[in-house]
């Protein structure tokens, strides 16, 4: 029991430096849970209370600094939900192969574009911004196809979110950014709803591992507010790397 707090606390504080920043601290929280021996279900269950900690507190940063506007941020958690929802009854009753088995092309596909694409993730003057329909529609987009996934496997999320967000939508990083947190934290909730309803949460684990996420939280949204977004895209492209090593190592294992 000891050996399950002194795995998971630390490295779910790490987990949650590097979600506020970059997203994709799942792709560190969820790998802690498994070593210790957890069955799958209840380890994901269980990262979602801490994960949703973590990430409320990384929501109230943002929305603090700006990099939050409401109504599109009330959309997109809506749409979320729905996807988060489907996404987590899915998991319950299937592997996870079929998704893994995407994110083998994704991921090094994602990290390439990074590499040669100088201009990924390029902030934009927030407060001059006026979004059009096509932003609000493909934000909406986005948070209903991650929202899924996120309900069905997760880690990652926070990063696809800020890319796709970016890329796609074509918003402003610190908005990006601060709707990734609104998007994440109404998916966490969403699908630790499922889990619990489906009895596998671990509430003493996930709650004090959550201590250490809210902490790692937030610190990494200060450290954002203070260094920007030059540091996200060095990290997203770490995070994809290691999520993508990990996945090949699940397939072979």
């Amino acid at each position: 029991m000891l050996n399950e707090f002194l795995i998971v606390c630390p490295l779910v504080f790490l987990a949650g430096f590097v979600d506020a920043i970059a997203g994709g601290g799942g792709l560190i929280s969820l790998p802690a849970y498994i070593m210790t021996g957890i069955p799958v279900h209840f380890a994901v269950g269980t990262n979602k209370v801490s994960s949703a900690m973590g990430t409320a507190v990384a929501t109230f940063e943002f929305a603090r600094s700006g990099y939050i506007r409401l109504k599109l941020a009330f959309l997109s958690a809506i749409t979320a939900i729905i996807g988060s929802f489907i996404g987590a009854l899915i998991a319950l009753q299937l592997s996870d192969y079929y998704f893994r088995l995407i994110l083998l092309i994704v991921l090094p596909a994602t990290a390439l574009y990074l590499l040669l694409n100088r201009h990924a993730l390029h902030a934009n003057p927030l407060a001059l911004t006026t979004l059009s329909q096509r932003q609000f529609s493909w934000t909406l987009v986005i948070a209903l196809t991650l929202g899924i996934y996120d309900g069905f496997y997760g880690p990652g999320t926070g990063t696809f979110l800020l890319l796709l967000l970016t890329g796609l939508a074509h918003l402003p990083i610190d908005l990006a950014a601060g709707n990734t947190k609104v998007i994440n934290l109404a998916t966490n909730i969403t699908a630790l709803l499922v889990y619990l309803n489906g009895g596998k949460i671990l509430f003493l684990l996930g709650i004090v591992a959550g201590i250490f996420s809210i902490v790692g939280n937030h610190l990494g949204a200060r450290y954002y507010k203070r260094y920007g977004s030059a540091i996200a895209r060095p990290i997203i492209i770490i995070v994809l790397l290691i999520f993508f090593v990990k996945t090949v190592y699940d397939f072979v294992s």
